[in-house]
């Protein structure tokens, strides 16, 4: 059963990368100032992001927000079966926290935020 999410009022960082989210947060001062995301400068630089574990060897899709101390799941969702086939072909079935696809990207844009 999909539960319904109201994100209306969240600002998404679409390119945000559960990678550049560890630079950022947990790694202070490993990133440059001319970099795509600017460096963590307190406590309150937080970012609201997706990301996509395969640690059950089902992708489960959680929206989250991250800050230096804290890593929060908003809000889950059920990937569509023909997605979730094609993200665990590329990712090669492992197990892992990943950035969405594009196509995972594009179906919630269409889905959540129109």
């Amino acid at each position: 059963m999909q539960t319904q999410h109201d994100l209306s009022g969240l600002v998404i960082d679409w390119d945000m990368t559960p990678e550049d989210a560890v630079t950022l947060y947990l790694e202070w001062g490993n990133n440059s100032w001319h970099a795509q995301h600017k460096p963590v400068t307190s406590k309150n630089d937080f970012s609201t992001y997706f990301v996509v574990n395969t640690w059950t060897g089902e992708p489960k899709l959680s929206l989250v927000r991250r800050n230096s101390e804290d890593c929060v799941e908003l809000a889950s969702f059920e990937i569509p079966e023909d997605l979730a086939k094609d993200f665990m072909a590329e990712v090669g079935f492992n197990k892992g926290v990943y950035a969405p696809t594009g196509a995972i990207k594009q179906w919630l844009q269409n889905k959540y935020f129109n």
